[in-house]
């Protein structure tokens, strides 16, 4: 009996110990063991749509102004290329970082200011990103850090003072059938983005009938001590959308250091692109960065060239590209 009881004892002991080696597959799967992927759900609640999960862990809300009829020298804009407003919301232990970017009409600006700052949202920039548009539209960006139900109520609160549509976002047009009665106006006829990404050297995406690119940065963007991701608007962002004749309308924003301002500007000039803009977006980043909007119509392939060439006179990130750490 005394033998089959220390037997007992003998295997219990080796099992406990073979559970606490590091290699065990206890061990192993605690140490694999993913952590909880933030739940957005009050979010989406509160702001009428389900966000775009994003690259570092960012989930982003689209609020396209698909209401405004907005023509730039002839053009008529597609929200997707310069009307899309957006909010991004990165969880940070038991609160969240928000940061966005506010499509308004001038008539929209005070109103919709006002009750941000009585919600506890703040305004970092607001200022134009293109000429000659009618009508005229502002851009206004935010930043918050709080509880996430309540900012974005706050978001969804200020937006009812435009006409922002709010509703769940509408499905895609069906496509024309074969027996459908031809246009009598010019159509966009589609580019080649085969050649414009290998062109940029990054592939992008269509949505909402615009060809849209981001290029991060290699510089880790820090604000009070913490990255941000370049989903939260810190990445060069370029837009292509189909015009008549087999050309396209571009516009969107390079992110740049102070020395490489005036070198894009040059480049982007000599290569037939207009720059409509040189502001800030925030206010406490490091290293401090400025956004520089431009605007051109002409061949895709053509414009893609000028662009290329304005990002290599950026620091622009790689695939082996290193940055050093946010300091506290």
């Amino acid at each position: 009996m005394r033998s089959a009881v220390t037997f007992l004892r003998r295997a219990l002991l080796v099992c406990w110990a073979a559970s606490a080696l590091p290699g065990t597959a206890a061990a192993q799967a605690k140490r694999t063991r993913r952590p909880t992927a933030p739940d957005w759900s009050a979010v989406e609640n509160a702001l009428g749509r389900k966000g775009t999960p994003s690259p570092g862990g960012v989930v982003r809300f689209g609020f396209p102004r698909s209401d405004l009829n907005v023509v730039v020298h002839g053009v008529t804009l597609k929200p997707a290329l310069a009307l899309g407003s957006w909010v991004a919301f990165e969880r940070i232990a038991d609160h969240a970082v928000v940061m966005g970017d506010l499509v308004l009409l001038e008539p929209e600006v005070t109103s919709v200011m006002a009750s941000l700052q009585q919600n506890g949202v703040d305004q970092t920039a607001l200022h134009n990103h293109l000429l000659g548009e009618s009508p005229r539209v502002m851009y206004m960006h935010i930043h918050a850090i709080g509880n996430a139900e309540r900012i974005a109520k706050a978001v969804r609160t200020a937006l009812e003072f435009t006409n922002t549509p709010l509703g769940p976002p509408a499905p895609a047009s069906p496509a024309p059938t074969p027996n459908a009665t031809l246009p009598t106006t010019p159509v966009a006829i589609p580019f080649d983005t085969a050649t414009v990404a290998k062109t940029l050297g990054v592939t992008g995406k269509m949505n909402g009938g615009v060809y849209q690119i981001s290029v991060p940065r290699r510089e880790r963007i820090c604000d009070e001590g913490r990255e941000v991701p370049s989903a939260m608007g810190v990445a060069t962002a370029i837009n292509f959308q189909p015009t008549v004749g087999g050309k396209a309308a571009i516009t969107g924003d390079f992110i740049l250091l102070g020395k490489e301002v005036n070198p894009v500007l040059w480049t982007l000039s000599e290569n037939g692109i207009e720059v409509t803009a040189i502001h800030s977006h925030m206010i406490d980043e490091q290293p401090r960065l400025y956004f520089m909007h431009f605007w051109a119509v002409d061949d895709a392939a053509k414009l893609a060239r000028g662009l290329r060439a304005a990002l290599d006179r950026t620091n622009r990130r790689t695939p082996s590209s290193k940055a050093h750490p946010c300091k506290r």
